[in-house]
């Protein structure tokens, strides 16, 4: 391991290799199971707690597991102590899942066995407050939220990950900019095609940064900054067509973008949810969904596969809405209340329409985010 993370220190060339070679294993029994798993983000030592889930949707515990490490808490935030999307990132194929440890400035990795957790590593986020994770087959990438904001990119090799220290890029935000919860970046997401990376900076810039990927998964020297003035772009999705739609928060509305392949976005559609504080958006089939933290509710929007959006109404939550997952089947979509860190459930109907189909509670993770869906 000591010569492979030597090697990947000049170039991330025959780590990148070899990951490719592991990532062709056969897929492990996990991927068949139907789990929910939800990060409590607790300070006290942060855990993922595992919950079952009936043929009717609805939610019943089964583990509790400890990451290692600490949650954290960015000043000014209530319900979101990460103010972020993908602080949890569960790769199916082969039956890993990644948290953020960000009090301790680390990344567990654990095995996932059904509804069951196996902590295989815990590893430096390369940064400060790291708050969330981008998969494209066996590369991950973590953005760190503090100190200007950051990415750090890793290879998975087996159920481990192996650091690259090539593919580490500053995002040079104003670290002085308060408060520290709507300035901080807010998620890190791979296009489909795994050709870039996406950084939303919320309102630090209120910038759209994209690096380009190369073969090997590393990154181009620097970002292009698409600036997307008074939104302060959150949260971003992607619709079958690799149409990037972005949660924003500034202007409580979904916008929808093509990403060209220098790296620009070109703005396809633009609409408002009416709502308050509209920052995560979650995609389910031909259908998004946003999180109102401020209106306590979720708003449906049609894709028309072109990028172009219709709005399908509002649905109520428990206060604090934050992220939220879809199950893999599409049948489900359940969202995380930070004010009581509560899980509301909902089954979703052909036309898009949610049916509450109940809630949990989920220990130690008031204010907590991060959830995904098997």
């Amino acid at each position: 391991m000591k010569t492979i993370a030597r090697v990947a220190g000049v170039g991330g060339l025959a780590v990148a290799a070899t990951a490719l070679l592991a990532g062709q294993a056969q897929a492990t029994p996990s991927q068949q199971s139907a789990p929910v798993f939800v990060q409590s983000d607790n300070t006290a030592g942060n855990t993922v707690v595992a919950y079952d889930r009936s043929a009717d949707g609805s939610l019943h515990q089964a583990g509790v597991y400890q990451t290692g490490g600490d949650g954290g808490v960015l000043t000014g935030s209530v319900v979101d102590h990460l103010a972020s999307q993908g602080s949890l990132a569960y790769d199916r194929a082969h039956g890993l899942l990644y948290a953020v440890n960000a009090g301790s400035d680390t990344v567990t990795v654990f095995g996932v066995h059904g509804d069951r957790l196996t902590r295989r590593q815990v590893i430096g986020s390369g940064g400060t407050f790291p708050v969330s994770i981008a998969l494209h087959g066996s590369v991950l990438y973590v953005l760190n939220a503090r100190d200007g904001g950051s990415v750090q990119g890793y290879v998975r090799v087996g159920d481990t990950l192996v650091r690259v220290p090539a593919w580490h890029r500053s995002l040079d935000l104003d670290a002085t900019q308060t408060p520290e919860f709507t300035h901080t970046p807010g998620q890190v997401a791979f296009t489909p095609d795994g050709r870039h990376l996406i950084v939303t900076t919320k309102a630090n810039g209120s910038n759209i940064d994209v690096f380009a990927v190369n073969a090997f998964g590393g990154l181009s020297a620097a970002a292009v900054v698409n600036a997307d003035p008074g939104a302060v772009p959150f949260a971003v999705s992607f619709d079958a067509g690799g149409h990037a739609a972005v949660a924003e928060a500034g202007t409580n509305a979904v916008a929808t973008f093509t990403v060209n392949g220098d790296g620009t976005l070109t703005l396809i559609d633009r609409e408002g949810t009416g709502q308050a504080a509209t920052c995560w958006i979650v995609g389910s089939g031909s259908t998004f969904y946003t999180s109102n933290a401020g209106s306590a509710s979720l708003s449906g929007y049609r894709d028309g596969g072109d990028g172009t959006l219709t709005a399908l109404g509002n649905t109520a939550t428990d206060a604090g809405t934050v992220d939220a997952a879809a199950s893999s089947d599409g049948r489900y979509l359940y969202v995380q209340a930070g004010a009581n860190g509560i899980v509301d459930g909902y089954r979703i109907g052909s036309d898009g329409t949610l049916t509450a189909t109940g809630s949990v509670t989920v220990p130690g993770a008031v204010g907590g985010e991060g959830i995904v869906a098997g």
